[in-house]
């Protein structure tokens, strides 16, 4: 199992075989998502209708890649996702007006903060962060990404930061009619950034569940931070952890530890250092186990104590806890903690589920993996998800459930984890020459992500 969202493809793999990766997980229900190199050799050769979407930013791919959308002609697209039975919302990434590219960190992490908020209403849908944003970059249509998220309103804006000076704009779609429900400007010091985004908030708020009770209002509203300067490095850290790649991941971790000494009483700060430790470890980049173990259980245990009503800090380290520490108990409990702060927490339903695969509640697992699955169906990591949804079919003996898992989550991705399920499952089905097949060309090949199964079974 990979204990991480974050995780990143071995370098085994040769770029084309990268790019076509990651390429098919940006393609909506019923269409196809090739490169332009792809697409230029398929050029006025087959009956297809093709939607330039423009240069896309790939995970450990260096350069923007340009994309198109292809369906064949004749081909219907999958039906919708049906929609909640709440007010549903997907926040879209802000474009940043800055005109200075390394700004991207500040308005991604602008919308992340957004996202965060909306999501502990009780009575919303959120999208999570990941789906959302792999809208990025990409001129959309309003109605298509209601259709591929199940979402009824969307929330789309920019940012613009200049000296000590921040505007945000936002503008709140129904996307069902198309019809802009609310629009405004927002402009501030940078010390009034939290206030700005409380204002977004509200309003989003105020224009699609009028009802809600002010004192979740209240609660939404809340700094993580005093200083301005530890918030600046955070997102700055987790802008690097996005990336995933072994250096990035080095670079978020400084600035993790920057922001803390900073504010040592940053909850986040300290949660998402931890899970810096964690993607480290599952990717076999530890350079002192024992050390660094040792520290990745002091940091989550300090966001614990820190972050009661944090979910990030709940989520992110407990699930250190349990899988680093062995403290499955309260690793699960400061978990369930976070989802009754952030229903709409996606990674806190996927680590959930895996936290009672190590308890041995297999269904519970499962209901909680679909949970996370429906928050976040786009997430170009869902594999992992997936994955878990296998993993406990597999422990629950529903050896055909289990392949059938195995093989969503190896869509896109030759993933060693899900391979070893998949061989597994096939196996115990009796299916042994199957189970003898099935990874032989992914593992000659060498095109397999740096992560196994091989701590899976236990915190």
């Amino acid at each position: 199992m990979s204990a991480t969202s974050l995780s990143t493809r071995a370098t085994f793999c040769g770029d084309g075989v990268n790019i076509a990766a990651r390429v098919e997980t940006l393609a909506s229900p019923g269409a196809i998502c090739i490169s332009d190199n792809a697409y230029q050799q398929i050029k006025g050769k087959l009956a297809l209708e093709v939607s330039d979407m423009g240069e896309q930013h790939l995970k450990n791919i260096a350069q923007p890649v340009r994309v198109h959308s292809v369906r064949s002609h004749g081909t219907t697209a999958h039906p919708a996702l049906s929609l909640p039975d709440k007010p549903s919302i997907a926040v879209l990434p802000f474009q940043n007006m800055s005109g200075d590219p390394e700004q991207d960190y500040f308005a991604d992490g602008i919308v992340e903060d957004i996202i965060t908020a909306l999501s502990r209403f009780q009575n919303l849908f959120v999208i999570a962060r990941n789906s959302s944003f792999t809208y990025k970059g990409r001129a959309v249509d309003v109605k298509q990404v209601s259709r591929e998220l199940g979402v009824r309103y969307l929330l789309e804006g920019s940012v613009r930061k200049a000296t000590n000076r921040v505007r945000i704009t936002g503008q709140l779609i129904d996307a069902t009619t198309g019809a802009h429900l609310w629009a405004d400007r927002f402009d501030g010091t940078l010390e009034d950034v939290f206030d700005l985004q409380d204002q977004v908030t509200v309003s989003v708020v105020s224009a699609i569940a009028p009802k809600l009770e002010q004192v979740e209002i209240e609660r939404a509203k809340r700094k993580p931070t005093e200083s301005l300067d530890a918030y600046d490095y955070f997102l700055r850290g987790t802008a690097s952890l996005h990336q995933g790649t072994k250096e990035a991941v080095s670079e978020a971790l400084r600035l993790f530890y920057q922001a803390i000494e900073l504010d040592p009483e940053f909850s986040s700060a300290y949660a998402m250092a931890s899970w810096c430790y964690m993607v480290r470890r599952t990717n076999g980049w530890m350079q002192d186990l024992a050390q660094e173990s040792a520290e990745t259980t002091r940091l989550a245990r300090r966001a614990t104590e820190l972050g009661r009503d944090d979910s990030v800090a709940l989520c992110w380290g407990g699930f250190a806890l349990a899988y680093v520490a062995g403290d499955v108990d309260a690793g699960l409990a400061f978990i369930d903690q976070a989802l009754a702060l952030n229903p709409n927490l996606a990674a806190a339903w996927n680590y959930s589920g895996w936290v009672r695969i190590f308890l041995g509640e297999h269904q519970s697992a499962i209901d909680r993996f679909e949970r996370a699955l429906r928050l976040s169906l786009r997430d170009p990591t869902v594999f992992h998800v997936r994955a878990g949804i296998a993993y406990a079919n597999l422990l629950a003996g529903h050896y055909d459930k289990a392949s059938s898992a195995a093989r969503d989550a190896l869509r896109g991705q030759t993933w060693l984890g899900a391979l070893r399920i998949l061989a597994a499952s096939q196996a115990l089905a009796g299916q042994l020459e199957e189970a003898r097949e099935v990874s032989l060309p992914q593992i000659k090949s060498g095109c397999i992500d740096g992560v196994g199964l091989r701590d899976a079974g236990r915190p």
